[in-house]
């Protein structure tokens, strides 16, 4: 039986922000986006920035200086969270589930752009908890991720539903017990979520 339904929030929650701003930075400085886009993800977890182990600067001159790149921190951050667009018929969504009784938590490898996002379209009101990378120094790439989320949210890892648009955090999380959606798209989503917990 399914007690909590988690979320990711790039990618699900809100568009892919990280992934698209590096492409139109890639495109705004002629280089090869999906190359741009594999350094950038490569960088952020070397570094251990969503990690809150390096600050914010030092990751853009990380980037810069691997990238080949001369622009300011403000303009790359920019290009960045302008496209973390929440969604707001995923957020009526999350709504429809805590109404129905579900715990609604968040996991997430994010920096402290979480909480800077929020304030101007909140959303992390309607998620408890909410687990950030940032706050808690362990991705979602260290399989234990998962059961501390069973932990916070009170329930077995078996009652958890969890929704992430990477296939590699949806099989840890597999491993660990969880139920699992890969978002692709809303429809598909959709028709998953009714399958699995609404209709349930």
């Amino acid at each position: 039986m399914i007690r909590c339904a988690a979320f990711d929030f790039g990618g699900v929650i809100a568009e892919e922000g990280f992934q698209n701003g590096m492409i139109a930075i890639a495109k705004k400085f002629g280089l090869d986006p999906s190359e741009t886009v594999k350094l950038a993800f490569q960088l952020v977890f070397e570094a251990r920035f969503v990690e809150g182990a390096c600050t914010e600067e030092q990751m853009w001159n990380l980037f810069r200086k691997r990238a080949g790149i001369d622009a300011s921190d403000e303009t790359l951050r920019e290009m960045i969270l302008s496209r973390f667009i929440v969604r707001p018929w995923m957020l009526e969504k999350v709504k429809t589930l805590k109404q129905q009784g579900y715990i609604v938590a968040m996991l997430t490898d994010q920096a402290e752009w979480l909480k800077e996002l929020d304030s101007t379209t909140p959303f992390l009101y309607l998620f408890d908890p909410v687990i950030n990378s940032w706050d808690t120094g362990k991705t979602k790439k260290d399989p234990t991720a998962f059961t501390d989320l069973a932990a916070a949210a009170g329930v077995k890892p078996e009652e958890i539903l969890f929704v992430d648009d990477n296939e590699g955090n949806i099989e840890r999380a597999a491993s660990m017990g969880l139920k699992t959606i890969l978002y692709v798209d809303r429809e598909s989503f959709e028709r998953e979520m009714d399958r699995k917990i609404l209709k349930a």
